[in-house]
């Protein structure tokens, strides 16, 4: 098979959470934990991230098969695995850098993901706020910070916010599951 390799690149708050979500989805060839959408130029620091005053998100970039899994539903995924009704905010973890975003490479991602937000939307209570723009540049973050789900199963943070995210990729999604 010719594989058709595309990048996407969310933020659903906590980039250990969405990493973990996507390294179980068929046709994901790669997940990479970075930054985006800051205004501090330069490569920022996670304690930079953390501070809340870069403007960075945490998200993740994601390098898939599109001849596996389409980019529509990527963004199902997503929009179904984090609350995309809080506004910088996933759970406990608050500030800008936990916001709710789809960072599009193209014209066609960036109509897609409006699309998807928009028929996603009637199954939440509450708006959807989760921001669409253009992808600026993206930091890859440290290597404490890649795979840390595969890496850490046991920590705390991991049984408590990333276990439920994926059993909610399971029985959401379990036709687009490796």
């Amino acid at each position: 098979m010719n594989k058709d390799l595309q990048l996407a690149t969310v933020g659903g708050g906590c980039f250990w959470c969405t990493e973990a979500v996507f390294q179980e989805v068929k046709g994901v060839e790669k997940v990479i934990s970075g930054y985006a959408g800051g205004t501090v130029p330069g490569h920022p620091t996670y304690r930079e991230i953390c501070s809340g005053l870069t403007g960075h998100a945490e998200v993740v970039q994601i390098t898939f098969d599109a001849n596996v899994i389409s980019y529509q539903d990527i963004l199902a995924i997503f929009m179904t695995t984090h609350d995309p009704t809080t506004l910088n905010r996933q759970g406990a973890d608050r500030g800008t850098q936990y916001r709710s975003v789809i960072f599009y490479h193209n014209q066609s991602q960036k109509e897609i993901a409006e699309t998807v937000v928009k028929e996603i939307a009637v199954y939440y209570n509450n708006p959807i706020v989760t921001q669409i723009s253009a992808l600026p540049i993206f930091y890859e973050a440290d290597a404490t910070h890649q795979d840390f789900y595969k890496n850490n199963p046991e920590q705390g943070y991991c049984s408590f916010v990333i276990d439920p995210k994926l059993a909610t990729l399971r029985k959401l999604h379990a036709n687009k599951l490796k």
